[in-house]
């Protein structure tokens, strides 16, 4: 039987269309441009299935594909309504923090605090993907603040302010500085005369010595918590990600709000490790939170939860909590070992050599230390050239660590725990901790601890 000219030319570009559409339906509701071209795509497609038969039971899948994503074009007389997503430290409030955690899109709207000189604020509605231009005209328009009168001198600028006073000023055409914001980093807008005077909030650096959530909280139930958490946050990033995040300069646009997220809470682990123990006064105690936070770290590490298990160990690793050489030698030898064992894991040495060999033996479902695939992700497109020759370098593309990441379950198997009240105390506590970030403050306590320590 004779084969119609082009066919297999056909049946590749069909073929790498139905993988687009499979591996990236959920963010291509996100581009405005992506309907009308699937749309011009399928419609010449189905022009040539009456053509060629054997294209039939590929386009029949594509129609299915195209029927699950709902590409249709925006019309603007009908604007999708939207429900507010919390973020993580979105209020503090506890029924936000329970939720299962669900992909944020840059249309997404949330709510969010903006702060004046005086640390008075308005909480303005807003896109995810919101230029600050947008960001600081809902605030003009909460404030009723009128440029008119005053004049160009007087037009408000966008300023993040983190937790140690250090200021960023954000230019009107930055977009998505919500998920880029530090741990305790605040926005704040206020006249270009008044940003030298920007002031941390006062609530980010009163320091409250004593007994927490953690002293009362078995290391089992932290340790599954935690990973029952980053579960749903990791299962949140999509692939594309990881690539907008290293491409970002030659892609033009950022969809990373997922994966930024993920590494602000690795983030907010390491410190809440060195907050705790920095914030034991008592010797004995101190000495029994480490043990506890080994254990912990042990516990993430059987879950295959490695990015807590990185994000604790180098929480214990910070020069503030181990230079507290009275603490550590009240630790049992046994414990002792275990850590070092730890950070011989952990140690970046040959290429994270340990790690690597570590997470090859593990089967999925596993949750990795995200920011080595970065890294990986990084020296690959660096040490690469995108086009060779004016052509793409699919070499480069398809040897991606980022493509091999998969979804996970929703829970890890064995994590699956009861709805009691200790629970769900245990869990709005692992969600929502309270950390110091500003790493002069923890020298300060750390000094207060051990004046003398080497």
């Amino acid at each position: 039987m004779e084969v119609p000219e082009g066919l297999g030319r056909k049946q590749a570009c069909l073929a790498m269309l139905l993988h687009f559409l499979d591996t990236y339906q959920g963010l291509l509701q996100e581009e405005e441009g992506a309907g009308h071209i699937i749309k011009d795509l399928y419609l010449l497609i189905m022009k040539d299935e009456s053509l060629y038969q054997d294209l039939r039971e590929d386009t029949l899948r594509l129609h299915q594909l195209v029927e699950t994503v709902e590409l249709k074009i925006p019309e603007e007389n009908q604007p999708p309504s939207k429900q507010v997503k919390p973020l993580f430290r979105h209020f503090r409030r506890i029924d936000s923090c329970l939720q299962t955690r669900v992909a944020f899109r840059g249309s997404d709207e949330i709510f969010c605090r903006v702060y004046m000189p005086d640390h008075s604020y308005v909480t303005i509605r807003s896109r995810l993907s919101a230029s600050v231009q947008d960001i600081l005209g809902s605030v003009t328009e909460k404030l009723q603040y009128s440029e008119e009168p005053a004049g160009r001198e007087e037009s408000l600028i966008l300023v993040a302010v983190a937790s140690s006073g250090e200021k960023v000023l954000l230019q009107p055409t930055e977009d998505c500085v919500f998920t880029t914001l530090g741990i305790n980093s605040h926005l704040f807008a206020c006249t270009r005369d008044s940003y030298e005077a920007l002031v941390p909030l006062p609530e980010e650096i009163q320091v409250s010595p004593g007994d927490t959530e953690i002293h009362r909280v078995e290391p089992e139930d932290i340790a599954n918590h935690l990973t029952a958490f980053h579960w749903e946050l990791f299962r949140c990033v999509h692939e594309l990600e990881f690539v907008d995040y290293v491409f970002h300069g030659e892609r033009g646009r950022r969809e990373t709000a997922n994966l930024e997220l993920l590494l602000q809470r690795c983030s907010e682990v390491t410190h809440w490790v060195a907050t705790e123990v920095l914030l034991c006064e008592a010797p004995g105690k101190r000495a029994q939170l480490l043990k506890k936070f080994i254990k912990i770290a042990a516990i993430c590490k059987q879950n295959q939860d490695l990015l807590s298990f990185y994000a604790v160990v180098m929480g214990l690793d910070n020069a503030a909590v181990s230079r507290l050489r009275l603490t550590w030698e009240k630790l049992p030898g046994k414990f002792k070992n275990l850590f070092r064992k730890f950070e011989n894991l952990t140690d970046p040495c040959r290429n994270h050599k340990s790690y690597r060999e570590v997470i090859s033996k593990m089967k999925p479902p596993v949750i990795p230390f995200v920011p080595l695939i970065l890294k990986d992700l990084t020296f690959l497109h660096e040490g690469s050239k995108t086009l060779v020759d004016g052509l793409v370098n699919i070499e480069k593309l398809v040897s991606g660590t980022a493509g091999n990441l998969t979804a996970s379950p929703i829970l890890h198997p064995g994590l699956d725990m009861e709805a009691s009240p200790h629970h769900l105390q245990t869990k709005a506590y692992v969600r929502q901790f309270q950390v110091i970030d500003n790493q002069n403050l923890l020298f300060e306590l750390s000094y207060k601890l051990e004046a003398n320590s080497q």
